[in-house]
């Protein structure tokens, strides 16, 4: 009998292969929706004091008017880190507490995405905004990864080729690419297992800075996705950066929104990783040195530069960044609980972000969505 059954099983690589069908066309279905609550991620989490609650109020609010499912992960209180719990292959030069502390709430999201082996996670800070048209700049973001990290329709699994060049390591390679044309991509392959590729790490969708990258850097590959006339980014006049020179808006045009590798990056405010990306970041910045800044650890992470080396990793990001700080209206010094914003009061404001849920809420509890209005008007 065991023989007649074995004749009549299919062969192990045809059971993957249908297995692998199933499992892709129940994920595209699923990720078809309109209102996904997780975006295309497996989980979202949200990184804040459980103190502040101010902005849990204000991030579940935003999360019910944009249909999203989130889970907080508390804060920690640099104080409560001792010097032991610290990672130091030298003489401890401990930071300051609220720096410590933040790199240990941002480790405490990534080891849970490791302990529940999900597939993928997004990770916010809870001071984070976003555009009502949020599922769309996503969905523009994937294409364009896409574009950027997977293998060209047709070409060999075995000796894949790529729309850029320099990819997955620039090594030797030319020192710049064309730009992809949004309304052009190239024809790649589906993926199997996430929306926006299956190759990467992290994609670093919230920032206060970067840069494209170098035209030298040895590592790090060249292509762009460049979308013009995006009507969902701001113009020129409107955006803010606290890297010099900004290389987006000295390069293109008004409403121009560019997907590429991660290159000399500041703040967490947002990012996505996968399981195999989050065993990286917990090996590469919650075991070694803890020596500078989580953002800084992770742009070493993605870029292989500072001491320890910790990559370089395959991290992709868009400019303008799709997250973005919000400034609740009252004292400035509550817009952080790590840096100082100095003294006295502030309007409610959200940078580079044009019709921002925060700013439109009453109008979306009342669905009065004929009238949102747009914080960063088109002007001479």
């Amino acid at each position: 009998m065991s023989a007649i059954l074995s004749a009549r099983r299919p062969p192990n690589s045809t059971l993957l292969a249908i297995s692998a069908f199933v499992l892709l066309s129940l994920y595209l279905l699923s990720t078809r929706r309109e209102n996904v609550p997780t975006l295309g991620f497996e989980k979202i989490f949200v990184v804040g004091l459980p103190s502040r609650t101010d902005r849990r109020d204000g991030m579940v609010l935003q999360a019910a008017l944009s249909n999203m499912e989130i889970e907080f992960v508390d804060g920690v209180l640099g104080k409560d880190v001792p010097d032991k719990a610290l990672p130091s292959t030298e003489e401890l030069k401990r930071l300051e507490d609220p720096v410590v502390g933040a790199w240990r709430g941002h480790m405490n999201a990534i080891q849970e995405v490791v302990r529940r082996n999900l597939s993928s996670a997004l990770i916010m800070e809870d001071d984070a905004d976003w555009d009502v048209r949020l599922r769309r700049q996503l969905r523009d973001y994937a294409l364009s990864a896409r574009a950027l990290t997977q293998p060209l329709a047709g070409s060999s699994n075995s000796t894949p080729a790529y729309a850029d060049a320099t990819y997955p390591r620039a090594d030797n390679g030319p020192a710049s690419v064309p730009d992809i044309d949004f309304d052009d991509l190239p024809a790649t392959q589906p993926p199997r297992i996430s929306p926006y590729g299956d190759d990467w790490d992290l994609f670093w969708a919230g920032h206060c800075g970067m840069h494209f990258p170098f035209p030298y850097g040895p590592a790090l590959p060249k292509g762009r996705v460049v979308h013009r006339g995006d009507e969902t980014a701001p113009q020129r006049r409107h955006l803010w950066t606290i890297s010099s020179p900004y290389d987006l808006k000295d390069q293109y045009p008004d409403h121009t929104r560019v997907v590429h590798h991660v290159q000399d990056a500041c703040c967490s405010l947002a990012y996505a990783v996968t399981q195999a990306g989050a065993r990286r970041v917990l090996r590469e910045v919650g075991l070694k040195d803890m020596n500078e800044p989580f953002d800084l650890q992770l742009k070493s992470f993605c870029e292989g530069s500072g001491k320890p080396v910790r990559g370089p990793h395959n991290c992709l990001t868009v400019q303008p960044p799709i997250f973005n700080l919000h400034f609740s209206a009252g004292p400035k010094g509550a817009s952080s609980d790590i840096s100082d914003h100095g003294e006295g009061f502030q309007h409610e404001w959200t940078s580079m972000t044009r019709y921002s849920v925060r700013l439109n809420a009453d109008a979306l509890i009342d669905g009065r969505t004929n009238e949102l209005v747009d914080q960063l008007p088109d002007g001479e």
